[in-house]
């Protein structure tokens, strides 16, 4: 029996080529720190680290290497934005589509005097440009916004989002974890303030290392949570204000790094237009097929159009857990049902609580993936009449 795996929206898998090979290069053969020596090998993770921040630019579009800061994760680069900018009395923009790497931080922070609108998108995850004109008053800080649902994976129009935060003088911090890798994100045409990405989904690179990026105009902004040894200043008991520094104190995930590195370059060999066609060729036939399921909602957009590889199905008269557990025992399929650590996004879909099976598609899948898939479907909701 083959495997598939179908839940790359939760982390890639199989990594891109090189990325294995390229971390284990690191720890059996450099092995050292960075910012730290003045030998050979440390020079030379430093010049890896330096141009896997070249790459993350070129990527998205971005002039400042170093203001490319690496975290462990997407969620760590969201909570140090979120904590190190929003200040008591302020009012902050989201919506109903977002992950709780935004809304935990944010809910945590309405104790200390923040306040939240969210703005709702219709059932099908889109949101309407003039509903969050609405929400702007007069103490409004940011619009803190996912680029797509990685529940549904509609898309939301962030360059419209864009254009209203200059006219109305708001910082723009963008949630990537869903897009990075796969659309042709220009971080300088939607005029964002900072972009939070991770490594290890449409990057094809390991889990533990993830990063932001960030205009020199946000910088004085937004504090650091976490401040120490940065190689740099060790004269002072002060944390540096220059960057990267600023934000990276500690050893960082160097080893992630080597990997993110093979990864980028791998995306940049084999393009983001063919990345996304492909995926897209995929995501279109299981939702043609999806469609003709027995007693089964397909939740979002039911075309190609605004969306990425995120599908999710809600199944009528079987507990959603069981099939995506059918999936599993039965046929090798990998899925994940459940909320997707999206309530707002799923209570937006009418899929709250019982969530729904997501499926989704990565660069490595095969046509067969899909057509198997959905024989399994077709047989586990015979099975279940």
């Amino acid at each position: 029996m083959k495997n598939v795996y179908l839940d790359n929206a939760a982390t890639s898998f199989p990594k891109a080529p090189d990325v294995g090979e390229s971390m284990l290069n690191y720890t059996k053969n450099i092995g050292c720190n960075i910012n730290r020596g003045v030998y050979t090998s440390s020079l030379t993770a430093e010049n890896m680290v330096f141009e896997t921040r070249e790459l993350i630019c070129s990527l998205f579009n971005f002039s400042k290497p170093e203001n490319v800061v690496f975290t462990k994760n997407i969620t760590e680069s969201l909570n140090l934005l979120i904590k190190g900018l929003l200040q008591k009395g302020e009012h902050v923009i989201v919506s109903s589509m977002e992950h709780n790497a935004v809304m935990r931080p944010l809910t945590s922070l309405t104790k200390n005097g923040i306040e939240i609108s969210k703005v709702s998108c219709d059932i099908f995850g889109q949101l309407n440009i003039n509903d969050v004109i609405k929400e702007i008053k007069s103490n409004t800080r940011a619009i803190i916004m996912t680029n797509a649902s990685n529940v549904c994976g509609t898309i939301l129009p962030l360059e419209e989002v864009g254009k209203l935060c200059r006219e109305n003088n708001l910082i723009l911090i963008i949630d990537a974890a869903q897009t990075a890798g796969f659309l042709d994100i220009d971080f300088e045409k939607i005029g964002a303030d900072a972009l939070a990405f991770t490594g290890h989904k449409g990057l094809l690179g390991p889990q533990g290392i993830g990063g932001f990026l960030i205009k020199d105009s946000l910088i004085p902004k937004v504090h650091p949570f976490i401040e120490g040894g940065t190689g740099s200043l060790s004269e002072y008991e002060i944390q540096p204000s220059y960057m990267p520094d600023k934000y990276e104190s500690g050893t960082i995930n160097i080893p992630g790094i080597y990997g993110l590195n093979a990864s980028l370059k791998y995306i940049r060999k084999t393009s983001l237009s063919s990345i996304r066609e492909k995926e897209l060729f995929l995501t279109k036939l299981f939702i043609e097929n999806a469609l003709n399921l027995d007693d089964t909602r397909l939740v979002g957009l039911n075309t190609i159009n605004n969306r990425t590889s995120v599908v999710s199905l809600d199944f009528n008269k079987i507990d959603n857990a069981i099939v995506s557990l059918d999936l599993s025992n039965e046929y090798n399929i990998m899925t994940r049902c459940g909320l997707h650590c999206a309530p707002s996004a799923h209570k937006t879909l009418n899929t709250f609580p019982q969530g729904t099976v997501r499926f989704s598609f990565g660069h490595f899948n095969t046509k067969e993936d899909i057509t198997y898939t959905i024989d399994a479907l077709n047989k586990i909701i015979k099975k279940y009449k």
